[in-house]
């Protein structure tokens, strides 16, 4: 299935992304409060996380290693533990502090005894991208310098959107060369899109999903949101389906369509696996996109998404970097509001409470804004619909955007 994104836009605005992070470094670090569209999938996790059974620890083939029999449920003792990145110079008024992703990926390398599995967009956990000395990337290249001394012990395997010539590949030479297993999945060729995820598979046993790049200023300088999983086979069982796709992707020139019987799962939204979350009795599955990547029981992200809003009986809160109800990169230009209609019908005929936090950066594009006050324009004392836009002053200096309602 084709998409209608072209790829040089996407890795465009990612370049353009990275320039204003620079620009904002040399600018006593003007901080970005981003959350990825990303974190709206996890919102749909913390919801409805789905788990999958104990499996060995070993590393047999995918078609016997990661197949879900039906029935069963997880009795792993689950621990979820939400983490954020906080820009380093930030005072954020928060009356609870949450462990950061830097901690939890050390963590992860440090308790794996057999395999690590990432999948990513892109690497540069150095600041050489930057030509400086940038003190605040040491924490990426911390976690660098650990995974690849961990390539060498056990198995280390990384599925990554194909690098385009201008994007460094420093990071994935010195892990190649270490040991690691590297796989570049040509999503240009196979949606016209790119390989957005981020997420860890470890040990077949813990697992990371999070809005966070595998770049230094993820970690120190952009605000970024994530959930671990500790102990839960299950969930890292059915999350490895996912990799695998990923790790076939890789070494093949079309999707399968179907996809093979070993890449099913039977928890979904309608079927999702209860397991003790915390030691709460909890209900949860993991959807995937592009649609064409979800083998025969997987859930869509958007179905996911557009089910979470339908089930809210009180509130919906949604922090995003853009919001715009258009196909962005489409061309010609094309309206896309299936999520922007759900949230008005929601807000008006369940009385349900919708807050939003976007956020307001140099690529931040104008005609973002006039949809978001039409979004608010639903707004009445029963509704209750309120949309929030984060505004960072030097972002609005630089760029002469006015980023209010």
């Amino acid at each position: 299935m084709k998409m209608d994104v072209p790829y040089n836009q996407l890795v465009e605005v990612e370049r353009r992304r990275q320039e204003a992070n620079r620009k904002a470094q040399m600018n006593s670090w003007c901080v970005m409060a981003v959350v990825a569209v990303a974190t709206v999938l996890l919102g749909s996790m913390a919801l409805y996380i789905l788990l999958t059974p104990r499996v060995s620890s070993s590393r047999p083939a995918p078609s016997s290693s990661l197949r879900l029999p039906r029935g069963e449920s997880c009795s792993d003792p689950c621990e979820i533990v939400l983490l954020e990145s906080i820009p380093e110079g930030l005072e954020f008024n928060s009356s609870t502090a949450h462990p950061t992703i830097f901690q939890a990926w050390l963590n992860l390398m440090g308790g794996a005894r057999s395999s690590i599995d990432i999948a990513s967009f892109y690497w540069t956990l150095t600041n050489k991208d930057t030509g400086t000395d940038e003190p605040t990337a040491n924490q990426g290249e911390t976690v660098l310098k650990t995974l690849a001394e961990l390539s060498g012990k056990v198995s280390v395997r990384i599925a990554v959107n194909t690098p385009q010539e201008s994007q460094p590949q420093g990071d994935l030479t010195l892990l190649r060369d270490s040991g690691a297993d590297i796989r570049t999945v040509n999503m240009r060729a196979l949606t016209s899109g790119v390989l957005h995820t981020k997420f860890w598979v470890v040990d077949k046993r813990h697992i990371y999903i999070g809005s966070a790049n595998m770049d230094w200023r993820s970690l120190t300088q952009v605000k970024e949101l994530g959930v671990v999983v500790y102990n839960c086979s299950c969930l890292a069982a059915d999350l490895g389906k996912i990799f695998e796709a990923y790790w076939l992707l890789g070494h093949s020139q079309s999707v399968p369509s179907p996809w093979p019987d070993s890449f099913t799962t039977v928890y979904n939204k309608d079927t999702p696996l209860q397991l003790p979350l915390n030691s709460t009795p909890s209900s949860v599955y993991l959807s995937s996109s592009p649609p064409s990547f979800c083998a025969a029981g997987r859930t869509p992200d958007l179905q996911s998404i557009l089910g979470v809003i339908e089930d809210a009986e009180s509130f919906i809160y949604i922090a995003v970097m853009n919001y715009l109800p258009t196909m962005e990169f489409s061309s010609p230009k094309r309206y896309w509001a299936d999520i922007d209609t759900r949230l008005r019908r929601v807000a008006y005929e369940k009385r349900v409470k919708v807050r939003l936090l976007i956020s307001c950066w140099g690529s931040s594009k104008p005609v973002m804004f006039p949809f978001l006050r039409s979004l608010a324009s639903v707004y009445d004392p029963k509704s209750r619909l309120d949309i929030q836009v984060v505004s960072i002053s030097s972002c609005v200096a630089s760029s002469e955007l006015l980023c209010v309602l």
